[in-house]
């Protein structure tokens, strides 16, 4: 007809890490994933799933990114990982090794669960979850979880966000999962705190290599996200906050395979 495309939703990226020391922790989660850790520049470290001889990814996963930030973590994350295991030998071996990689026990007032909280060495939490069915396609990564004091009212952005189907749960938390179902959830979980600093953890989206950067900005922007300035500067890339104030990076148009973050 008319030429008009209707632009395809933005997906999900990759999830980028505040650091003190990038490849330092990059090589923890490297550890705890079994991917491998890449030196993409001198300002950011990437973990990422193998590939296969065409650069498709040959497991689920989605790159994890460390970036260098002087400032120190103070507040519990409200963005983090869950680990999947495939059984209760595999969910002790998992704890086991991310303690011997550097990780620490952590109490954020779970009680007795039958998942493990941890801590990164830079105090990142993190969950190793106990053996679920439905995270067999997942991948090392069952879900990147969002606190938020309102799970439903946030879905409608992420869906549109990241091309994942919403399934609400009956607590009233929110999974979105992926086309096709392979690879991590996006989990919004309910949490009042309230958000007091910059997250230390958070998602880049990005377009596809035929899309329009600034048309896409603008129509997360009409779904509710605000312009942040977490002192970025001129970046080929946009820096939003979600309805409830958390940032994420819109970045430059890419093929789906492109595991760049430049």
């Amino acid at each position: 007809g008319n030429g008009y495309r209707r632009p395809m939703p933005t997906r999900l990226h990759s999830v980028v890490f505040d650091a003190a020391d990038p490849p330092a922790l990059a090589r923890f989660w490297a550890a705890l994933t079994g991917w491998s850790a890449a030196h993409e520049a001198p300002d950011e470290v990437a973990v990422r799933p193998p590939t296969d001889e065409a650069g498709t990814p040959a497991v689920p996963g989605l790159p994890l990114v460390f970036v260098p930030v002087d400032d120190p973590k103070v507040v519990k994350n409200r963005v983090h990982i869950d680990l999947d295991s495939r059984s209760a030998d595999d969910q002790a071996a998992l704890v086991d090794l991310a303690l011997a990689a550097g990780a620490t026990r952590a109490d954020i007032g779970q009680g007795a669960t039958p998942w493990v909280v941890l801590a990164d060495p830079e105090g990142n939490e993190l969950c190793v979850l106990d053996p679920r069915p439905d995270y067999a396609e997942a991948g090392a990564i069952a879900a990147v979880v969002l606190d938020t004091p309102d799970p439903g009212a946030l879905a409608p952005f992420w869906a549109a966000a990241t091309g994942y189907a919403v399934e609400t749960q009956p607590d009233g938390d929110v999974r979105l999962v992926p086309p096709g179902g392979r690879g991590p959830r996006l989990e919004l979980l309910r949490n009042g705190d309230p958000k007091v600093a910059k997250n230390r953890v958070h998602l880049d989206v990005a377009p596809g290599a035929a899309d329009d950067h600034g048309a896409e900005v603008e129509r997360l922007r009409a779904l509710g996200a605000t312009d942040a300035d977490v002192g970025q500067g001129r970046r080929p890339w946009t820096v939003l906050a979600d309805p409830h104030g958390n940032e994420l990076c819109v970045l430059g148009p890419r093929d789906r395979t492109d595991a760049r973050v430049i």
